[in-house]
């Protein structure tokens, strides 16, 4: 049975039963009639009688259900894009986190992704950076799909969460130690990037006594020491002060004009404003566009 003949079911009342002072003869009723109590009948034997908030209930179930159901992903072929989520659905034990959530990301763009605390968008960002799997559903970083091409985009920078640091080395130690896993950068490139967000390369004192803003401003020295083309920032302004916030605003601008595609979660309307060319809203594992380049400052 097809969810609009349910919801159709569902909702539709018995003529009849509007006034039962007037009662009709099953032969005097219209074929179209009969049809239709023969069909009640068939109901009631299946499920039962049924009040009228128990089909309000159900009614909505299947207008919710409806919502999440696969929907073609639309791409302009004329546009390029560096990530594509198509029918993502992201499940913890019973919780549907994500639920058909299909977007494509257009390259050299930042997108701004709003929304609620839990309301999905970390966890999409997992998603895409690999570190989680989706339930159902594929996503195409460059054109190779996460977890079947590749476990993990390649050229990727990322701040999701609360940056984590060995905390009794030095903030220089710490990047120097991450760039040791690739070998892309050297002495140079990390020095150069720890004074672009804000902080003393040759600082002495350990992460352990940095404060929030110092913190912050590592993590994002982390995801572009290496000078990636695509970066996933996830509240990067937190614990900055304005003076830490108009520091990063201008790294990302910069990051922006290099031509990077930059995917940013952030609380603050001002934020989303200034530096995103469209918007996009998560709301209980539902992702939709909500404005496109009109959201930049002009």
């Amino acid at each position: 049975m097809s969810i609009t003949i349910m919801k159709n079911r569902l909702f539709q009342k018995n003529p009849l039963s509007e006034d039962q002072t007037e009662e009709l003869e099953w032969d005097g009723r219209l074929p179209s009639e009969k049809k239709y109590m023969n069909g009640k009948e068939e109901e009631q034997a299946l499920f039962g009688e049924v009040g009228d908030d128990k089909v309000q209930e159900e009614g909505e179930e299947l207008l919710q259900e409806s919502e999440e159901t696969e929907s073609p992903l639309e791409l302009d072929a004329s546009k390029e894009y560096a990530i594509i989520v198509e029918n993502v659905v992201k499940q913890f034990g019973e919780e549907r986190v994500l639920k058909n959530v299909s977007h494509g990301f257009e390259k050299g763009k930042v997108h701004g992704i709003i929304g609620n605390n839990g309301s999905g968008k970390t966890v999409m960002f997992k998603c895409i950076c690999g570190f989680m799997q989706p339930t159902e559903g594929r996503i195409l970083v460059r054109g190779k799909e996460i977890g079947k091409d590749v476990d993990f985009p390649e050229h990727i920078g990322i701040i999701i969460e609360t940056p984590g640091f060995l905390a009794f080395k030095t903030g220089f130690r710490n990047l120097q130690i991450l760039a040791s896993l690739n070998n892309r950068i050297g002495r140079e490139e990390i020095i150069r990037t720890i004074e672009r967000v804000g902080l003393d390369p040759a600082m002495k004192k350990t992460v352990s006594k940095y404060s929030l803003g110092m913190r912050q401003r590592l993590g994002i020295a982390q995801a572009i020491m290496e000078d990636p083309d695509l970066l996933i920032l996830d509240e990067p302004f937190n614990g900055l002060d304005k003076h830490g916030v108009a520091d990063i605003r201008n790294i990302i601008m910069e990051l922006k004009e290099q031509g990077k595609t930059i995917l940013l979660a952030s609380h603050n309307a001002e934020d989303i404003r200034i530096l995103c060319d469209t918007v996009c809203e998560m709301d209980a594992g539902i992702l939709r566009e909500v404005s496109g380049h009109e959201t930049k400052e002009e």
